[in-house]
């Protein structure tokens, strides 16, 4: 598992460095077909912030379009990247709440604390760690987000533990993620390239929820967008701590 982890780091530490070095990013990922990361975004979100922000956004959706985030509310987005869907929630949330963003990768995390001064954004902060290890108390975030990055961790169980678990009572949990719609072959889920490209790692629609329901959390709902490789779809996911 530790090559996964490792492989997963290297491969958004050479985005973060392409985008920061070039002004640009490798565009959709051909593993996860087409369709995906900052194409995603209205451009009238994204007026106002960084093109290095928009431009690391490796994304499957737009978590921030269906979370209904409201004035004051604490948000944390589970593998934060370059900032993108941080501070598009922060703009909702205002300056009486506040976003973190958790992500593992140095390069990325420089990146967004690099846009976010850029964009000058007070109600953020970056957080260096693990989505399997939470660096937060217990009850002291009103809504989880996520884009396609829950797929990528090699301890699952542990991601909606941990959500639960920093979650407060009522809280919600509304990510964009790739599901399959069959299991996959260990061989398949033994191939580096197509991990990192958000599949092999991504779980079967059912196993999702019920990993979901297993961690404590209710009304769980899951609605398809779109296709994005054969067996494999985009998909919100939402519930209830």
């Amino acid at each position: 598992m530790s090559d996964i982890k490792e492989a997963v780091r290297q491969r958004y530490a050479t985005a973060a460095l392409q985008v920061r070095e070039t002004g640009s990013c490798c565009g959709p990922d051909p593993a996860a077909g087409d369709g995906l990361g900052a194409e995603l975004y209205a451009a009238l979100e994204t007026e106002g912030l960084p093109d290095t922000a928009r431009l690391a956004s490796l994304g499957c959706g737009n978590p921030t379009a269906v979370a209904a985030l409201e004035a004051g509310e604490v948000v944390l987005d589970l593998g934060s990247g370059g900032g993108l869907d941080v501070f598009l929630s922060a703009r909702r949330v205002g300056p009486t709440g506040k976003v973190y963003g958790l992500d593992m990768t140095d390069e990325m995390l420089e990146l967004a604390r690099r846009n976010q001064a850029e964009a000058g954004i007070a109600n953020v902060e970056f957080l260096n760690g693990e989505i399997e290890a939470i660096p937060l108390p217990d009850d002291s975030i009103d809504v989880i987000i996520s884009n396609c990055v829950i797929n990528l961790s090699v301890d699952k169980p542990g991601v909606f533990q941990e959500a639960h678990r920093v979650l407060k009572p009522g809280g919600r949990f509304a990510v964009t993620d790739i599901v399959t719609t069959r299991r996959f072959t260990e061989e398949e889920q033994s191939d580096l390239a197509a991990w990192t490209g958000c599949l092999a790692g991504a779980l079967f629609k059912d196993d999702f929820a019920s990993g979901l329901e297993d961690a404590g959390f209710h009304d769980v709902e899951m609605e398809v967008t779109h296709e994005v490789a054969p067996s494999a779809v985009s998909a919100i996911i939402r519930a209830t701590a």
